[in-house]
């Protein structure tokens, strides 16, 4: 199977986990609200960011395993493949036990820290402790399966494996908050379905990759860059959760709460520019490994054309859409204020920041530039702990996200100069106008629609609003496409005809 087919299929199978996703991310929270109350999910929440931290102990396992395997694979050099896989398997089992540990500490030291009036101590250690099992299940069975599919380019079967356990989790904690059960039985019958998502890899792994022989001796020099991908993968971690730590530790759960559902808006948007890159870091690893810098080159500039106007079209959208949303969202829930407009545009504001470096990000997992770019990560990580505290402090949660912007804004700088030069070898000059015809997009879509006399009573107000907004986005696209990158839309037009007749 080529490239593009593998392309075709990731897309699909992405596309149509990410809706569900997304769909998924916008009723399990109002179940919790409705059921439980804003206390109980700001506590959700921030207990699940907590052991999200406590992933790090992968090390870098997923990135260094994933890169060691791209030149193996497109050899068809079996024995490497199996040794890398077993050294994974290795390392994998070593951080989970240590995974199930820093669980176990957490689940009775966090009741301590953190009162929850519906919950009991016993209550939230059980909680923690369920939240936890998720983590676990995946360091034991799942590491291995995911660095293998990710690397041969074979995502669409982690996002269909995953299509059934959104599925199934989503269900089985409606159906138990819905028969009156209290958080701690609904999240522990929900583990039912990672279990599931697990046999489903596992399955097909030992089907299609039956050359596996787990008695090769592990090639542990082939993961040495985990250390150096563990302080990138570091920056994800602390981009996702910092908020939520800060928050909880500088506020209220109850304002955990607030910051969970706009954060819930923009998980839906990655969710959707999600499916248009999944797949392609591996893509473009394939092609690093075979040194086809051409192909690269052209491939690299046309993604980065376009997802910089997807990114416009989706964020100014977003901007004027975000309000009403959380509006209708949040009706009838009282107990504190959900309608806060600030925060609105700096979740959007930082969410756009955020994505800017996406196609760079990408370039620098599929070539294995860790290390080359590890001085850039703690930056934008201190940067975005320290900046986030001191202004979350005097400005609370929306203190945190000006933080988060600052930090993100520097990295995006920083990798406008780096990838040019030390990867793709194109001139910065072509990204910043692609830059700055993504940003003048959305700065005239969001000027229009927060003029216009939009009113929203109703979701078949918010959706006829949207579609309006959308057209307004989709006409200053092509506008400033035509007069500014005209080249570029023809040669992307000629590529994605290409895509779908194949």
């Amino acid at each position: 199977m080529n490239r593009t087919k593998k392309f075709i299929k990731n897309t699909f199978a992405t596309a149509l986990y990410q809706i569900v996703l997304m769909l998924s991310g916008f009723i399990l929270p109002k179940i919790i609200l409705s059921f439980y109350g804003s206390e109980v999910n700001g506590l959700v929440t921030s207990v699940t960011q907590f052991i999200n931290y406590f992933t790090l102990v992968e090390a870098g396992l997923s990135g260094a395993a994933i890169y060691a395997l791209y030149k193996p694979l497109a050899e068809n050099d079996y024995k490497t493949i199996s040794g890398i896989v077993v050294a994974t398997k290795k390392f994998y089992n070593i951080s989970g036990t240590i995974f199930s540990v820093f669980v176990i500490i957490l689940a009775f030291i966090y009741p301590m820290f953190v009162t929850a009036e519906r919950l009991s101590y016993l209550d939230v250690v059980f909680l923690v402790s369920i939240i936890g099992i998720n983590g676990t299940i995946d360091f034991f069975v799942l590491g291995k399966y995911r660095a293998l599919l990710t690397a041969d380019q074979k995502q669409y079967m982690i996002s269909l494996g995953s299509l059934g356990y959104c599925i199934l989790n989503t269900a089985l904690i409606a159906i138990f908050a819905f028969c009156g059960f209290n958080i701690v039985i609904a999240r522990l019958a929900a583990v039912a379905a990672i279990l599931f998502r697990s046999g489903i890899l596992a399955i097909y792994c030992k089907k299609h990759y039956g050359y596996l022989d787990y008695n090769q001796p592990p090639i542990i020099k082939a993961l040495d860059k985990r250390w150096d991908a563990l302080l990138l993968q570091i920056l994800g971690v602390v981009h996702t959760g910092a908020p939520v730590v800060l928050a909880t530790v500088l506020v209220s759960l109850k304002d955990v709460s607030v910051y969970s559902i706009y954060n819930m808006v923009m998980n839906g948007i990655n969710s959707v520019l999600g499916i248009f890159t999944t797949g392609l870091g591996s893509g473009f690893g394939d092609l690093i490994a075979r040194k086809e810098k051409k192909a690269l080159q052209n491939a690299y500039g046309e993604f980065e054309f376009l997802y910089y106007l997807l990114l416009s079209f989706v964020y100014s959208v977003t901007m004027v859409q975000i309000m009403p949303f959380i509006n209708l969202y949040t009706q009838g829930m009282d107990d504190i204020n959900y309608n806060q407009p600030l925060l609105g545009v700096l979740f959007v504001i930082n969410g756009y920041l955020y994505n800017l470096k996406t196609p760079q990000g990408m370039l620098v997992i599929s070539a294995g530039m860790y290390k080359e770019t590890k001085k850039q990560t703690i930056t934008q990580a201190a940067l975005a702990i320290i900046m986030g505290a001191l202004l979350g402090r005097k400005y609370g949660i929306a203190g945190i996200m000006m933080g988060m912007c600052i930090s993100n804004l520097y990295r995006d700088i920083d990798l406008l100069f780096f990838i040019p030069k030390h990867v793709t070898g194109l001139p910065m000059a072509s990204s910043l106008k692609n830059i700055g015809v993504s940003f003048g997009c959305a700065f005239i879509t969001c000027t229009i629609g927060l003029q216009l006399p939009l009113v929203t009573h109703s979701v078949m107000d918010w959706i006829i609003n949207s579609i309006i907004i959308c057209c307004v986005a989709i006409a200053s696209l092509l506008v400033f496409s035509l007069i500014f990158r005209r080249k570029q839309l023809v040669r992307c037009k000629n590529r994605l005809l290409n895509v779908f007749k194949k």
